[in-house]
């Protein structure tokens, strides 16, 4: 009879212990246990990862995953388009977190072939931060902490709407890049963090996620304010070259608006700073109206 009820016991546990969750691209993954050797394949997974408590058991990761400082040390596997697979494979992980828009599906399948567990995330809503961190947190058995990472996250983005959402709309541009021109469509989550702000998007509408553009298209969309990123923490020099053309309305007003990458193109809970630097520009640009 003990060992009955031992072995009862023991079958109770590993049931408690399996983990279930359904990613972003709509597939149950399932874990007998928390993930204890993980690899991450984009810097905001890696970043995330960290903001759920799970950044010890990052065995891997790609390039450019340098937030939080920690992250630096983790040992690299390629980039986010170029993966090594063997170094993957040699990490022997029991879990890879990748990126749906950054990945390729080639190196997915592999890996899944392998018998890899693989949970795919696309963050396209703000709110889609939150609801990552916190399924990382459940993968990695830190849900303690991923929940309150979510939860701190949740009532910021609300303070945050609640501020700026129903102001009058400012028409932006949002330049991600110069050569090639590129933008972002209403369905990329930089455009949701123009809606909070009470922004309109002027490629909404375009039907590619990150569009190329001309120079022409903008001038013909005549947005109110231009925000550029770049590629790092200094204010990019090609921002300017837009002050050529006087009869732009960012540029007559001085609305040519600058927030570091990181803070706004990256995944992670620091889309909120960016966030509040955007909110901040947008409420600048209303005031020289």
């Amino acid at each position: 009879m003990r060992r009955f009820l031992l072995a009862l016991l023991l079958a109770s546990g590993a049931a408690q212990a399996a983990i279930e969750v359904i990613d972003d691209q709509g597939q149950t993954l399932r874990l007998a246990q928390p993930a204890r050797r993980i690899v991450s394949l984009a810097p905001h997974v890696t970043e995330m990862l960290f903001a759920a408590g799970a950044g010890e058991r990052i065995v891997g990761a790609v390039q450019y995953s340098d937030y939080p400082e920690a992250a630096k040390k983790i040992p690299r596997v390629g980039s986010y388009t170029a993966v090594d697979m063997e170094k993957v494979a040699a990490l022997k992980p029991d879990l890879v977190v990748a990126w749906q828009s950054g990945n390729r599906d080639t190196h997915l399948d592999k890996l899944k072939a392998l018998g890899i567990p693989v949970f795919v995330n696309e963050p396209r809503r703000i709110d889609d931060v939150a609801k990552i961190v916190a399924q990382l947190g459940r993968l990695a058995g830190t849900e303690a902490v991923g929940d309150a990472a979510a939860q701190a996250f949740r009532k910021r983005h609300a303070a945050l709407a609640a501020k700026y959402s129903a102001r009058p709309p400012v028409r932006i541009f949002y330049e991600a890049w110069n050569r090639p021109l590129m933008t972002v469509n209403g369905e990329h989550l930089i455009s949701d963090v123009i809606r909070l702000c009470g922004g309109d998007n002027v490629f909404a509408k375009l039907p590619m996620l990150a569009p190329t553009i001309d120079a022409e298209a903008v001038l013909a969309a005549m947005p109110e304010a231009i925000v550029a990123s770049g590629m790092g923490e200094s204010r990019p020099e090609w921002l300017d070259d837009w002050r050529k053309w006087t009869k732009l309305p960012a540029v007559a007003h001085g609305n040519l608006f600058f927030i570091p990458p990181d803070l706004i193109q990256r995944h992670t809970p620091r889309i909120l700073d960016g966030a509040e630097r955007l909110c901040g520009q947008l409420d600048e640009a209303r005031s020289r109206r």
